[in-house]
């Protein structure tokens, strides 16, 4: 089976084109780029489904070494059915967006803003300052971080008055476990 340059290239053009506009800011472009990316998914998979051949009709007197796979064919018709679902929903996402903003782009959201300008590893959100559920107090027993960020276990801690990120404990005594 040999498959045909110039299609290869198309697809990798539709696929290339789809990601790049999906990767934008405005819902449009997201919307174009995802329909672009779709089309070219579909003509992979008609590509690769096979050499043409006869159609796959019961009762025909034809051989059915020659007939095509119809495989190939219903997929790409419940790809094309799931795409344009999904892009009236998306469409019905950025008319909802429109009408409430009155923009097409799309705006980093306040906490997205805020995980980018995190500092130290121990404001992750993975990351646990207290050992007590309850009450969330802050405890020294919790979390400790060297300069690097790598975590410090607690019994190897020295000098707990030279870590930086237990700036908001109050008090270091009543801090230790009963």
């Amino acid at each position: 089976m040999s498959a045909n340059l110039s299609l290869l290239v198309l697809i990798g053009i539709l696929v290339a084109g789809g990601v790049y506009l999906m990767l934008e800011r405005t819902v449009t472009k997201m919307l174009l780029g995802m329909m672009l990316f779709g089309n070219g998914v579909n003509l992979l998979i008609l590509t690769v489904g096979g050499p043409d051949g006869a159609p796959p009709l019961v009762g025909r007197s034809s051989l059915h070494e020659r007939m095509a796979d119809p495989l190939a064919q219903a997929m790409i018709l419940t790809a094309i059915v799931i795409t344009m679902g999904i892009a009236a929903f998306v469409l019905a996402l950025a008319y909802r967006s429109f009408m409430l903003t009155t923009k097409d782009r799309v705006e980093n959201d306040p906490e997205d803003v805020k995980v980018l300008r995190r500092t130290s590893r121990a404001e992750a959100p993975d990351q646990d300052r207290s050992e007590d559920p309850v009450t969330g107090a802050m405890r020294i027993t919790g979390d400790a971080f060297d300069a690097h960020g790598n975590p410090i276990p607690v019994t190897e801690l020295q000098n707990l008055e030279d870590i930086e990120y237990y700036e908001g404990v109050e008090s270091y005594e009543s801090a230790e476990p009963t």
